[in-house]
């Protein structure tokens, strides 16, 4: 399947946006003038019947070329109506003082016409209205989000006890490799799952590391050292990295995972095998997964093991467990129709587990038409032949989506291939760009977190393997994309990615020091930069005047603030800066800001007018150590949910900043000294879920018992209070028993501790600790309501 072959399905979900969009500025606060309120009704219109064509236009674009450049001609006005409707509500913003009344600009006519001529055109396309026989929407977002368990696994087991076998025979000291090989998505990484988590491994030490198809062989050792150990990464030097293993391997028995392992050369495969190969009187268990069965011969020590592709019965089990098969009154009649949709899964997992959840709850006719689509008739090319099959499924799945839902999948392919996405980041990355549908019932981010959950759902996004062994960061849950499904993300997306074609949208450039100028693109276009690496000039970014998602950081220590501040469009901002200097006045300037996050010790004060961006969701400041002071603003910013402030020692200003903030849900004051007050304002803070109070409790009491454990309670109390982190306070604590109210509770590094609640269990086991438990680490599981001592 070609890279652009699919180029055109984005459509649907890019008009959808766009006539949203109209329809909040004609239903906004601004005063329209009647023509400017007419001229955008006609062009809603417009698109509303444009829009009644576009499912048989992406159905035809697939192998249609003159349909795809319709398409393609559409989708490019829809964003040009977007930019357009942008740059109106900024300029009417500014004159909003002098003005009751905007006259339409002339740009609207312009649009209007070219417009009306893709529309016209439509006809000389053979693009028909098509019905549909339902409509499609994103599941209840009452579903637990969060927790979300390891799909059931079905037909692998004796290739698991073949492994096992294998790899068990090697019973002497040394190093044995055992690759698993086989195409994408057939189930590799699964399989290695399967024997990473086996009890026969229980005793031994095991790490898991995501080789991806950037080899970097320091990486690779750095990973391995950290998940033995608590040091940091050794620095550059591949000696120091291999003299640290050996230590670390010597003695022990070892179980590492290579995940993806994509490098061909053999001399840097043969310096992977001399890495393993360390430690006197080490058993080390290595287990490599890659599609190539040329680096599997090459990396192995002992014979490779193909995968086989599922059997169509297997394929047939699993598409029946993900629809909820047995549950249908229907099951007899839709049978041979499900056997035939599994024979075309190709014997690959992840096409029947995305296929399946599909299916769920769809109608008969929906099943026979997923059995006779045309997708399945893509010819594929040389490059793709032996991933035709999933590949196709990936996308009849892609094509049952809602609109919002196909843009927030789409959007994930300006990420590099094995990129770790955090859900908060990319849920807030979604809102800036307009993509998650509004409701009057539930919040964006409620509905971001429901996207996320289907994308889990379908298979579309996989937990990270970090987030599994490490847990949920404070600020989300940890994804990773299949290979493939990114594959498809990209084909979707086609040139909307790439910052050298004509059409870029959204970018993450790998050259930072170039400058947008010299790119093909017109900069105006781009709405998302995302860099990797270290901008050092403003040029980089600048130009890009309707951006609205900017991710960058600097080790440059002059001013890319003031730049920023021009960016009138920006609704996702993330600098990261060292020492960089930063401009409070530039920031206050962008007023449609979303999310913001500033790490930098050049942040010394915040604007005042910083309580002017109303709309701001998202504020993370962790790591300001220089930040003197918040405004008296602060407490203006209503919308305000998440808040981080820790490692912001010597803030002042914090407890009356919190009084307005009845939304906040996520406040972490970790290190922060200036809290004295904070018991009056934390109370108020009815919504609050998460609160980190880590090194805190000194600088709010002196050294009262009573009102500490007054304090602690008050909090446990709040109604939706769940985690609380009272790490590393080295203070007289008394926990009470509403403590029992939490889901999670940290106390890691308390060694005054004086009394626990009665709900924690076999406290008998900590008798010889002594009365005060010193240099004893409490943690609370999120799997009960019990607090239990590990």
């Amino acid at each position: 399947m070609a890279m652009a072959a699919v180029g055109g399905m984005l459509a649907s979900a890019v008009i959808k946006l766009v006539i949203g969009q109209i329809h909040s500025t004609i239903g906004g606060e601004i005063k329209l003038h009647k023509n400017m309120k007419k001229d955008l009704e006609n062009m809603k219109m417009t698109l509303e019947s444009v829009e009644a064509v576009l499912s048989d236009a992406e159905r035809r674009s697939v192998m249609d070329q003159s349909a795809l450049l319709w398409l393609e001609r559409l989708k490019d006005a829809m964003y040009d109506i977007s930019c357009m409707l942008d740059d109106f509500e900024a300029e009417t913003a500014l004159l909003a003082a002098t003005m009751n009344k905007i006259k339409m600009p002339r740009k609207m006519k312009e649009i209007q016409k070219r417009l009306q001529k893709i529309a016209d055109d439509r006809n000389n396309y053979r693009v028909l209205p098509e019905i549909r026989s339902e409509q499609k929407q994103v599941p209840d977002i009452r579903e637990t989000a969060g927790n979300v368990e390891e799909t059931e696994i079905i037909g692998r087991t004796h290739e698991k006890l073949e492994i096992l076998a294998r790899i068990s025979d090697s019973t002497t000291q040394g190093t044995t490799i055992l690759p698993i090989c086989g195409i994408g998505g057939i189930g590799k990484t699964t399989l290695a799952r399967l024997v990473f988590n086996d009890s026969e491994f229980k005793q031994y030490s095991k790490m898991w590391v995501y080789v991806s198809q950037k080899f970097e062989m320091k990486k690779i050792g750095n990973i391995l050292i950290s998940q033995l150990s608590s040091e940091s990464p050794i620095s550059d030097d591949l000696h120091s990295i291999q003299t640290r293993l050996q230590d670390l391997f010597t003695g022990r028995r070892i179980l590492i995972i290579l995940d993806d392992l994509w490098e061909k050369n053999p001399s840097r495969l043969q310096e992977l095998k001399a890495m393993l190969k360390q430690g006197e009187g080490s058993k080390v268990l290595v287990v490599v997964t890659t599609r190539e069965k040329s680096i599997a011969q090459e990396i192995g020590s002992v014979d490779p093991f193909e995968l086989p592709p599922l059997s169509d019965q297997m394929c047939w089990d699993i598409l029946k467990v993900k629809s909820k098969f047995e549950t249908r009154q229907d099951k007899e009649r839709l049978e041979p129709i499900g056997k035939e949709i599994a024979r075309k899964c190709g014997g690959v997992a992840l096409a029947a587990q995305s296929l399946g959840h599909m299916l769920k709850s769809k109608t008969y006719d929906v099943w026979d038409s997923i059995r006779s689509n045309h997708i399945w008739n893509l010819s594929a090319s040389k490059e793709t032949s032996s991933t035709h099959e999933v590949l196709a499924s990936l996308l009849l799945s892609y094509n049952f989506m809602p609109p919002h839902l196909k843009l927030c999948f789409a959007y994930c392919a300006v990420f590099p291939k094995g990129h770790t996405m955090i859900s908060a980041n990319l849920i807030h990355q979604w809102i800036a760009l307009g993509f998650v549908e509004p409701s009057s019932t539930f919040s964006t981010l409620q509905l971001g977190e429901s996207y996320i959950m289907k994308l889990l759902e379908m298979s579309f996004l996989q937990h990270s393997k970090i987030g599994y062994k490490y847990g949920k960061r404070k600020d989300g849950t940890l994804f990773i994309m299949h290979d493939l499904v990114h594959d498809l993300a990209r084909s979707i997306m086609a040139d909307e990615f790439n910052l050298e074609g004509p059409n870029c949208r959204y970018a993450c450039p790998t050259d930072c020091s170039k400058t947008l100028k010299s790119s093909r693109n017109s900069p105006t276009k781009i709405r998302a930069l995302y860099f990797t690496g270290n901008v050092s000039n403003s040029d980089a970014f600048s130009p890009a005047k309707h951006i609205r998602v900017l991710d960058l950081w600097t080790n440059n220590k002059h001013d890319l603030t003031v730049c920023i501040g021009q960016l009138k469009q920006l609704r996702y901002l993330s600098f990261s800066g060292g020492q960089a200097q930063i401009n409070p006045r530039c920031i206050g300037m962008l007023s449609k800001l979303n999310y913001l996050r500033i790490s930098s010790g050049g942040l010394r004060v915040l604007p005042e007018s910083i309580g002017e961006i109303k709309g701001l969701m998202h504020l993370d400041l962790s790591g300001c150590l220089n930040l003197k002071e918040l405004p008296l603003s602060f407490a203006k910013m209503r919308e305000l949910v998440y808040l981080d402030l820790s490692g912001c020692c010597g803030v002042s200003g914090i407890p009356k900043a919190l009084g307005g903030l009845a939304k906040l849900q996520h406040l972490d004051l970790s290190a922060c000294k200036n809290l004295r007050g904070l018991p009056d304002a934390i109370v108020n803070l009815t919504e609050l879920r998460y609160l980190n109070l880590s090194q805190c409790l000194r600088y709010i009491f002196d050294n009262s018992r009573d009102q500490t454990k007054s304090f602690i309670d008050r909090i446990c109390t709040l109604p939706n209070m769940k985690q609380l982190d009272l790490s590393r306070n080295n203070y007289p604590l008394i926990i009470p028993d509403s403590a029992s109210h939490l889901t999670k509770l940290l106390l890691n590094g308390c060694h005054q501790i004086i009394r626990f609640p009665k709900c924690v269990h076999n406290i008998h086991d900590l008798a010889y600790f002594g009365p005060k438990l010193r240099g004893f680490s409490v943690y609370a599981g999120d799997m009960s309501n019990n607090i239990y001592l590990l």
